[in-house]
């Protein structure tokens, strides 16, 4: 074990993005494989015979070959910790992404090489240019038919605004992909595809110049003169990298590969190693808090029930940000003043766990909750420190679910708890105290379907879904007792017995307030519409 400061430098902790199907959790797959926690890599869709991916450990990720829930893997690399953050790619699950890239230093952007800057990338996108997060770009699937590589590059920079350095460039495309050309260090990289991508790929390397013919018998004639030729282009009129810019977020490195078979894996995941910032000093709501600030804290990023079905337990995820964290520590909790022992606490591996004696800023660390964390809320050995709250996201979708089986309503209303406390759903009830037929709010459709398969596989409830046509929730920060709310307006309270009004429509919302006196809606977050709206 090295010095703090040690601790501190040799940290990663990044997230990968991606639009869906660009491949993000194949790469995360194979990250374990080069790095050797894995000896045989998982994949998305897995065949009878082959394992699934370690990030995707929900019945409903397996089956569908999605990710539908952020992931912690931690894992050793060249004398390097690596906290990688696997988010999920669907805009469903928006806000369960913008929580993780929180708790991330640096992001890779994982593109389709058919399609380059997709919708929901350049929005994840928008969220690290905001926070000011590093992105190294992987250009994944050349083993498909793929656009131009200058093509690639001129699209993310006239999409996103930012400068693409290229790095490595590619062999041919489609199945005459074979490798990459590594433009720093001049060397080509040929590849030898593995059974299933499982294994890591062999590689032949050799340079430009071909003095023994090697690289030419290796790729072909035809294949190594436009290699010359293009890489030639690139070096000209692509933009060189450098270290302050890819900091600052205004240019980011870019490699080509195949994730699913491994070509171009190992360049990236050095690169991670290289350029990747250790962690770095945190905003808290007294200013900025130093790494080695003797007092241990940290935030509540995520929360997750059930990941392993023998405890039936749920975890809270926190990233360290100062100080070091020792196992049964005491700490002061923000949102309700209490000092609480933080208990059991385990670093995470997909969905295996081990305990944890201490760790340091960068790590991100579970420890049991029994109820009372949420998510952002802060955890620290000095009670001045306390870092902002994590905004919610807007419901734009809602419906009511109903249990199907009444004798199952208590196991029913405590897995509803659960997955709002993990910030998966919001829950709304009826005023009048009745708890049988909840309003579920979320940003998309596949939440809902999460939520029901959810219930059923881990708390054995059937439940009936009935979709609403109102679209805009506002709370009622105060309104005068005899306010005629509409008829068609639904009065609701969340699970802090704090009122909600849920309307039809935003000029529904509106109508009312132009004919209301004395009322006062707020949003509930500050993400979309942060405004409060007074009558």
């Amino acid at each position: 074990m090295g010095s703090f400061a040690e601790e501190v430098a040799r940290r990663r902790t990044f997230a990968i993005i991606s639009h869906p199907d660009a491949g993000k959790t194949t790469l995360t797959e194979k990250f374990l494989l080069y790095a050797g926690a894995l000896e045989e890599a998982g994949s998305v869709r897995a065949k009878k015979d082959a394992r699934h991916a370690t990030s995707d450990w929900m019945a409903m990720e397996r089956e569908r070959g999605i990710s539908v829930s952020s992931t912690v893997l931690e894992f050793e690399y060249e004398g390097n910790r690596f906290n990688l953050l696997d988010t999920p790619g669907h805009q469903d699950f928006s806000e369960d992404t913008y929580r993780t890239l929180i708790a991330a230093d640096s992001a890779i952007m994982v593109l389709d090489a058919a399609k380059g800057i997709e919708p929901q990338t350049r929005k994840l996108y928008e969220v690290c240019r905001a926070r000011r997060i590093p992105i190294i770009t992987f250009v994944n699937k050349m083993d498909h038919d793929a656009l131009d590589p200058l093509e690639l590059l001129d699209h993310v920079e006239s999409t996103l605004g930012i400068a693409p350095a290229p790095l490595t460039w590619p062999i041919g495309d489609g199945p005459q992909f074979q490798g990459v050309y590594d433009l720093r260090k001049q060397l080509v990289r040929r590849f030898e595809r593995t059974a299933g991508g499982r294994h890591r790929a062999p590689e032949i390397e050799g340079t430009l110049e071909d003095p023994d013919g090697a690289v030419e018998a290796a790729i072909g004639r035809q294949a190594l003169e436009h290699l010359r030729e293009s890489t030639s282009i690139a070096v000209e009129a692509g933009h060189q990298f450098d270290l302050a810019a890819f900091l600052d977020g205004s240019l980011t490195p870019v490699f080509f590969g195949s994730a699913i078979n491994n070509f171009g894996v190992e360049s990236l995941l050095r690169a991670v190693a290289e350029f990747a910032p250790p962690p770095q000093p945190r905003e808290t709501k007294g200013g900025v808090i130093a790494l080695e600030n003797e007092s241990f804290s940290g935030f509540v990023f995520k929360m997750q029930a059930n990941m392993d079905p023998k405890h039936r337990d749920c975890m809270a995820f926190i990233r360290v940000c100062s100080g070091r964290f020792e196992r049964d520590m005491a700490a002061h909790h923000s949102a309700s003043g209490k000092r609480i022992r933080l208990a059991r606490s385990q670093r995470v591996f997909g969905q295996e766990r081990e305990t944890v004696d201490e760790a340091y800023p960068g790590d991100i660390i579970g420890v049991s909750n029994t109820g009372l964390l949420g998510i952002g809320d802060t955890l620290t050995a000095d009670p001045s420190i306390e870092f902002d709250a994590i905004p919610r996201f807007e419901p734009e979708r809602f419906a009511r679910l109903r249990c199907a089986d009444v004798l199952r309503t208590k196991q029913f209303q405590k897995g509803l708890e659960q997955i709002e406390r993990e910030g998966a759903v919001q829950v709304l009830w009826d005023r009048d105290g009745s708890r049988n037929a909840p309003i579920l709010g979320a940003i998309g459709e596949l939440q809902f379907e999460v939520a029901i398969r959810r219930l059923t596989d881990e708390y054995g409830v059937e439940t009936i879904l009935d979709h609403l046509a109102h679209t805009t929730l506002r709370l009622v920060r105060s309104a005068p007792t005899d306010t005629r709310w509409p008829s068609d307006a639904m009065r609701l309270v969340d699970r802090d017995g704090d009122e909600a009004v849920l309307f039809r429509s935003g000029r529904d919302v509106q109508h009312f307030m132009d004919r209301s006196s004395g009322v006062v809606l707020g949003a509930i977050s500050d993400v979309h519409t942060a405004e409060v709206v007074e009558a």
